[in-house]
């Protein structure tokens, strides 16, 4: 079956990558409608998903990860309509330069082929990654989890229905269903039809993919995203920031799961913060030097400073300088997203110069980490690797260059 479905990709890959811009976004127009359209059988297939989870005992975290409502559809295809405004990247020509002998040697922005992603509960990143890889000209070969598989099916059939309906080849996207483990480590070597493999989701799903793919992959991270208060912040925008970083959505990779805080204030910052965090009952895990200002906190172990709850959990340690901050969050951190609330502006910037990871924020949540807040529209994921892509991923991260070179008759010598 996969051998079928991967053969069936290639084909439609060179296909799509003759698409022009008007193609491409009147079949993105028609999925997104389709979608809308075919609102009411998709809720109805989330619900059987969503009850089948609760029946297994998933964690609240992840229910709301796999949760659809009429709302997060509209988010859905509000987020392919932006991709639909977005420049298309296929047929850029990045530079063009002239030799010595007259050959002319330029560089061309092309789609990667047939990339393939692997997630778990999360019904959304169907659409997204379907819009991001359509717009640049790539076939897409999903294989989500089997606890969304009744969600993924019904958007999937939406989808396909609106390409047919623009006589685009509905392969443009094709899901898995069999969700087993042997199929998800078949697709991992199927170097003929995958030009690229990209993870979304737990820590072990991407761990698994990353040590067992044959194929290319694009390392998407999970987030244990860190805020460190120093001590010239503004404390009410802090408490803000921590408290809309943590509890707004618990269950994502951008939302902040440790803070530090200069010691210089943390007498009188640290209660503050417990009071807040306590309005949505936030557990905090602290070292021996907050837990003595604050004693309600949890003692702290060497586990939860690297540590990626996605729950009413977060940890704190009390740190003397910027850079104890920084060569916590380098040590712990996993290449995500992490913020320093700050008025000193040569602290800033040393912060923003070596803290190591894919998004630093001065003064703003670690939860703006995102595609659509970043005006890529949807998201195929935010990469925590340096090669070839780092941070959210939009359309210029799922597209490849070739060079094209016009001569007139040179040859070596």
């Amino acid at each position: 079956m996969l051998q079928e479905i991967g053969k069936r990709a290639k084909e439609a890959s060179f296909l799509l990558g003759k698409l022009g811009s008007e193609e491409k976004d009147s079949g993105l127009l028609a999925a997104a409608q389709a979608i809308c359209d075919g609102q009411e059988e998709i809720l109805e297939a989330n619900a059987k998903d969503v009850e089948a989870a609760r029946t297994k005992g998933m964690a609240e975290g992840m229910i709301d990860r796999l949760t659809l409502t009429a709302a997060r559809i509209e988010g859905m295809t509000e987020g392919m309509r932006q991709v639909v405004a977005l420049e298309d990247p296929i047929g850029e020509t990045i530079s063009m330069k002239k030799r010595p002998n007259g050959l002319l040697i330029g560089q061309r922005r092309v789609p990667i082929g047939v990339i393939g992603i692997i997630y778990e509960a999360r019904p959304n990143v169907t659409a997204d990654a379907f819009a991001l890889c359509f717009k640049t000209g790539n076939a897409v070969i999903l294989k989500g989890g089997s606890d969304a598989l009744e969600s993924n099916r019904a958007i999937v059939a939406a989808i396909r229905k609106g390409l047919s309906s623009c006589g685009i080849t509905e392969d443009a996207i094709q899901l898995i269903t069999d969700t087993s483990r042997e199929t998800t480590r078949e697709l991992m070597c199927m170097n003929d039809y995958l030009d690229v493999l990209i993870p979304r989701g737990g820590a072990g799903l991407i761990r698994t993919v990353v040590e067992n793919s044959t194929v290319p992959v694009i390392e998407t991270g999970t987030g244990n995203c860190h805020i460190f208060v120093d001590e010239s912040a503004d404390f009410d925008m802090a408490l803000d920031i921590i408290f809309n970083a943590k509890t707004q959505r618990i269950s994502v990779c951008n939302a902040c799961e440790s803070t530090l805080v200069h010691k210089n204030i943390a007498k009188e910052f640290l209660p503050l913060m417990k009071k807040r965090l306590d309005e949505k009952n936030v557990e905090i895990r602290a070292d021996e030097a907050a837990r003595a200002i604050v004693p309600e906190f949890v003692p702290a172990t060497e586990e939860d400073w690297g540590t990626e709850y996605l729950d009413y959990i977060l940890s704190c340690k009390t740190v003397g300088s910027v850079d104890e901050a920084i060569a916590h969050i380098n040590r712990y951190n996993t290449g995500h997203s992490e913020a320093i609330i700050t008025g000193n502006y040569a602290n800033a910037q040393k912060f923003l110069d070596e803290v190591d990871a894919a998004a630093v924020y001065v003064n703003a949540s670690t939860r703006f980490t995102d595609g659509f807040e970043f005006g890529f529209g949807a998201e195929i994921g935010i990469s925590t690797q340096k090669l070839h892509a780092r941070g959210p991923m939009g359309l210029l991260a799922l597209t490849s260059t070739k060079y094209v070179i016009y001569g007139n008759g040179q040859i070596r010598k």
